[in-house]
């Protein structure tokens, strides 16, 4: 036997579903550097390609507006951004350090 509180609640939830809407638009379109592929285009950037893009990610995020499908998608990206930043980094600082323990030292 229901109550009248479980028939109100089951029309709110019968509600909601009925609104929910999926986007199906590629959220990062407008965002420089970035395609309707999340993460698969990152491995081939470039330091300065990725560490614009994250520019971007970070100012479309802080801006706000945007779904929280978007908001996690946009975060997603940027995490990737950030590591591929970091791994240039790391080669960079590789490379110097190669060529620090080689140079000759004057005396």
């Amino acid at each position: 036997m229901s109550d009248a509180r479980d028939d109100d609640l089951e029309v709110r939830l019968i509600e909601v579903e009925e609104t929910v809407e999926v986007s199906t638009a590629a959220p990062t379109d407008d965002i420089p550097g970035m395609s309707a592929a999340p993460i698969d285009d990152i491995q081939g950037m470039s330091y300065e390609a990725a560490r614009d893009a994250l520019v971007a990610v970070v100012d479309r995020l802080e801006r706000g507006g945007s779904s929280l499908e978007e908001s996690l998608a946009l975060w997603e990206r940027g995490e990737a951004l950030a590591a591929r930043c970091e791994t240039w980094l790391i080669g960079a600082r590789a490379r110097l350090d190669a060529a620090r323990s080689t140079a000759p030292v004057d005396a």
